[in-house]
């Protein structure tokens, strides 16, 4: 039997993430994690609780907040419920996107997340995906991953995924979304993103869906085989 390993992968937003740790969760036959949907759906209960973006209401706040994701046999994929109820479409709308980074960057906010994603890991046989997962949630993971790709091809993916919720959104308001994220998430001062430094860098500008996660599998074969 192989031995189970742990796989982080970080990365800015609308790299792909998350469509590749999907891919090599299934194939793996390995949970995987969104930790960005977590974030999010905690952006979602604090903006519907007018809950203010400092760390002593997020502290009184997050004891009521339950994450949980649950198996969509629909979608086959795994959709984030909050406090019961699915909110894995309204957690991808861009009210939620202009606020995630704000949130995410509160320290009660990832101490709480960080703590779940931890005990997610313990059993090994995960992909988890996000911003902080190589450096600070699993530092000692088998494989980490660092995905890049080039910042117009980034706004033309996110682009044309929330084309899809919203026909009337302008390529403008998405470029200005992704540059004040990507300026939040690399500099905050708890868990900012950045690559690890035994991280291996994959940069997708010019590579499919298919030729990116037959590398990924590749590095992640050679792990499983070598731990």
């Amino acid at each position: 039997m192989e031995k189970k390993i742990i796989i982080a992968i970080d990365g800015f937003s609308s790299c792909g993430k998350s469509t590749l740790a999907k891919a090599m969760a299934k194939a793996l036959e390995y949970v995987f994690v969104d930790t960005g949907a977590m974030y999010r759906a905690i952006a979602l209960y604090f903006l519907r609780n007018n809950i203010p973006f400092n760390d002593i209401a997020a502290q009184e706040a997050l004891q009521s907040i339950e994450l949980r994701f649950k198996y969509n046999s629909l979608s086959q994929k795994s959709d984030m419920y909050l406090n019961g109820e699915n909110v894995e479409q309204e957690i991808r709308e861009m009210q939620v996107s202009q606020k995630v980074s704000e949130v995410a960057t509160i320290p009660a906010v990832r101490a709480f997340a960080v703590a779940q994603q931890k005990a997610m890991g313990i059993d090994k046989g995960i992909v988890m995906d996000g911003r902080d997962i190589g450096t600070v949630v699993f530092p000692n993971a088998e494989l980490k991953l660092f995905v890049t790709a080039d910042p117009a091809i980034r706004l033309e993916r996110r682009y044309q995924e929330l084309v899809q919720i919203n026909p009337a959104i302008l390529k403008e308001e998405v470029a200005a979304n992704l540059q004040q994220r990507d300026l939040m998430d690399s500099t905050r001062a708890h868990s900012p993103l950045k690559q690890a430094e035994d991280a291996m860098v994959l940069d997708n500008t010019n590579l499919d869906r298919a030729a990116q996660f037959e590398l990924a599998m590749q590095w992640a074969m050679e792990k499983i085989k070598s731990s």
